[in-house]
């Protein structure tokens, strides 16, 4: 399988008879990103587009604001939020926590080792 020079890619699973399964860090961080903006008193990622843009924009953009580093089938992950005002950071955090690991342990079979998380701003454009 070719491999690109601009991004890592990472094998999850080899099989003799049929091939090989490889992961790009980029599809992580999408996962990371995805999960994270599906909780309640998340704004968005930390210089990332709101979800009503995706669409038309495309995935890459999910990857703003969230850094991944796979080690064989390790996986540390750096998140950049923007939070919603009157969101408790503590809470929020622990959600996305949950959220980012179970997803990407599901969707990938790579261990999860920690999710870091760092609230850039706090979205004020409910209480004008």
């Amino acid at each position: 399988m070719a491999r690109e020079d601009n991004r890592s890619v990472h094998m999850i699973h080899a099989d003799g008879k049929l091939g090989e399964v490889q992961i790009a860090d980029e599809v992580v961080a999408i996962i990371a990103g995805l999960a994270a903006t599906e909780v309640e008193g998340v704004a968005s990622m930390a210089g990332n587009i709101t979800n009503e843009l995706i669409s038309r924009l495309g995935m890459k953009n999910l990857s703003k604001g969230v850094k991944v580093l796979v080690t064989d089938r390790n996986v540390d992950v750096d998140l950049a939020l923007n939070i919603e005002y009157g969101y408790s950071i503590m809470k929020v955090s622990e959600k996305v926590q949950d959220k980012v690991k179970a997803a990407i342990e599901n969707m990938t079979g790579l261990e999860v080792s920690m999710v870091n998380i760092r609230i850039a701003s706090v979205n004020m454009e409910k209480v004008r």
